[in-house]
């Protein structure tokens, strides 16, 4: 039950982080700024070590069954604190970038489903880049451009990542079947972006 807490936990707070990246996009006028700023999210989570389900996808190639089970924790974490994040902001004065929220999620849920999981697939291709590139490089530079370029790299290119658009969703006041929907799909190609190189480098040949 403690590693079960402790998993939830480390996911909520995650929910948090991102919320975080969310608000600072959403409220700085240039987008290319926003798009960099918005990895402070991701910053806060492996420095923390807390659980972001698009991070920790990936490893599913490499774990037991069981950790499935894990996953849908962290997601479900995940989903608590960027969703309890994004009513706390509309109660606060920098509430009006709600405005800006909805925008962006009528694009989403005007989109045709094929597009959002290709879009998500993409989206989690470079957050295990990101996640795994931190847990292997050894130099600190090359840590940070870890973390940073793959979030700035999916904003500008407009794919989608799941717990973002929890976020987005709540804060816009556009959840419906429709975006429940969505996101699940948004989820599904986020894993599946997310095992592909884990997938793959299982075929690699070892290195002496």
């Amino acid at each position: 039950m403690k590693k079960i807490t402790d998993i939830f936990l480390r996911a909520l707070l995650t929910g948090v982080a991102i919320a975080i990246g969310g608000t600072v996009y959403l409220s700085c006028p240039n987008k290319y700024l926003g798009a960099f700023l918005f990895g402070t999210g991701l910053f806060v989570i492996l420095t923390f070590g807390f659980n972001l389900f698009t991070g920790k996808v990936g490893y599913a190639v490499e774990n037991k069954p069981s950790y499935l089970g894990e996953l849908g924790i962290i997601w479900l974490g995940n989903f608590v604190g960027a969703a309890l994040s994004a009513l706390l902001i509309t109660q606060t004065r920098i509430s009006a970038i709600s405005d800006k929220a909805a925008e962006l999620c009528k694009i989403k849920l005007g989109d045709s489903i094929t597009s959002i999981f290709i879009l998500a697939f993409f989206c989690g291709i470079l957050m295990f880049i990101a996640a795994d590139g931190y847990k292997n490089i050894q130099n600190p530079v090359g840590q940070i451009l870890a973390i940073f370029l793959p979030v700035v790299v999916f904003i500008l290119s407009g794919f989608e990542h799941c717990i973002a658009n929890m976020y987005y969703f709540t804060l816009a006041g556009s959840w419906s079947t429709k975006a429940f929907g969505y996101l699940i799909i948004m989820s599904l190609g986020n894993a599946a972006g997310g095992i592909l190189i884990p997938l793959v480098r299982k075929g690699f040949v070892k290195r002496t």
